[in-house]
């Protein structure tokens, strides 16, 4: 299991362009096979951009279940998380 630590990219994650660069480090992992751990212990903010670009684009690359499969999440806070399944079942509608 690998660990991928989001607060290496700061407390308050709010961008696209933020995301984008965090999704682009990400990706590289996710093709190998070991699951990840999307550690977010640390990070107080993660805005709905930030979510829907680092997070919820990896759909376009892989369904949600294999998504699902590979990863697992630790250190959300309920702010926090609220917006990463908010852009999740939204980006898995559009998808879908």
């Amino acid at each position: 299991m690998v660990t991928f630590s989001f607060r290496e990219y700061g407390e308050n994650l709010g961008t696209r362009p933020l995301g984008k660069r965090v999704r682009e480090q990400l990706m590289p992992l996710l093709e190998q096979d070991e699951r990840i751990v999307l550690d977010f212990t640390g990070v107080n903010v993660v805005s709905n951009s930030f979510a829907d670009e680092c997070i919820a684009k990896l759909l376009l690359t892989m369904p949600l279940s294999e998504l699902k499969s590979r990863t697992t999440f630790r250190g959300l806070n309920p702010i926090a998380s609220e917006s990463v399944l908010t852009a999740l079942k939204r980006r898995h509608l559009v998808t879908a």
